[in-house]
């Protein structure tokens, strides 16, 4: 379980930021007119925050940065792996999702396996914007946060991409598939 007093070993920490750079250099579509040295200091000074770009790492996402909010300081991390990550799919929607399952239930859920990592699962705007800075979801397709009054009638939403067009589908909370798993952001 996530803890905000994790911290990386020295080796893992410098092979992570070794990795965020190499990413942030080879796309630069993702963040224009952000500068790394920047970014680097406040990742540096959040050794937690680096904990979960560790984990996203980790589980498949390739985090990258994809903005900067100008109000906190705070830098935006996606998962920018081009399918959704590999290390969270066949996963159901929520915790109740997953309880209603009967039988064949998935080792976990998507908004649980999250809050472990600590990340957030995109919302739908989020993931219109992730779109519009390359092409991500032509195989597969990721769950996103859902709205309270399309979850409470036992709807969970998914996106991806199809024909260059970016969908957004719906499934019962409880299904899963080995093509489905989820994005997050996490900010720093």
């Amino acid at each position: 379980m996530k803890s905000d007093k994790q911290e990386l070993p020295p080796k893992t920490r410098a092979k992570l930021l070794t990795a965020l750079r190499a990413r942030f250099e080879k796309h630069p579509q993702r963040h224009k007119g952000l500068d790394w040295a920047k970014v680097q200091a406040r990742l540096e000074a959040s050794p937690a925050k680096l904990w979960v770009l560790q984990e996203m790492e980790r589980t498949g996402g390739e985090p990258d940065v994809v903005g900067h909010d100008k109000m906190t300081g705070e830098y935006v991390f996606f998962d920018c792996s081009p399918e959704s990550p590999k290390g969270r799919t066949s996963v159901c929607y929520d915790r109740e999702g997953w309880e209603s399952r009967k039988e064949h239930r998935p080792a976990t859920n998507a908004i649980d396996l999250a809050k472990t990592l600590g990340i957030e699962l995109l919302t739908e705007e989020e993931y219109f914007a992730l779109q519009k800075l390359g092409e991500f979801d032509q195989k597969t397709s990721s769950w996103i946060k859902t709205p309270a009054d399309i979850r409470s009638q036992g709807g969970a939403l998914y996106c991806d991409l199809r024909y260059g067009r970016v969908f957004v589908g719906h499934n019962g909370a409880q299904s899963y598939y080995a093509a489905r798993g989820f994005r997050g952001s996490l900010r720093v």
